[in-house]
């Protein structure tokens, strides 16, 4: 039987050694899923679009996420990682006082957005650190702007 680990950098070895001891491996591709409890991951495992290679990104390395049809990319400064999971999935893994949710297939964290410009039908234009440019659809609009204290 393989777990996966989805706990604190501080607690992950403790949890790991302890499961070892206990004769369960743990694997990013478990069968089953460990997660410690009120406790947000501050890694997420992707795959590297260029080698396919498994990587622990961190939490805060995070720019926004894409849903674009089965397909969700993680969007840093440096790059593009592809997820294995659905973007609901993901979002329920990441802090919501950190990510926000601003489309049916954006999920943006609040601190790396660097511009909000208007528009004229309800909607935001935002541009996130990295300079990609992503709207608010008007579903959303009312929650971001609550978000920000706008």
């Amino acid at each position: 039987m393989r777990i996966k680990l989805e706990v604190s950098a501080k607690r992950y070895e403790e949890a790991a050694a302890f499961l070892a001891a206990h004769g369960i491996e743990t694997s990013d591709d478990g069968e089953f899923v460990l997660r410690e409890r009120g406790r947000f991951p501050d890694r997420l495992t992707v795959r590297d679009q260029c080698s396919g290679e498994r990587v622990l990104l961190p939490a805060s390395e995070v720019v926004c996420v894409e849903s674009f049809r089965h397909a969700v990319e993680v969007v840093t400064q440096t790059g593009v990682y592809r997820a294995g999971e659905r973007l609901y999935r993901l979002l329920a893994l990441l802090d919501p006082e950190e990510f926000l949710r601003i489309s049916n297939s954006v999920v943006i964290a609040k601190s790396k957005v660097a511009r909000i410009a208007p528009t004229l039908s309800m909607k935001f234009i935002l541009t996130l650190s990295n300079g990609k440019k992503v709207d608010v659809t008007r579903s959303y609009y009312y929650i971001f702007k609550e978000a920000f204290g706008l």
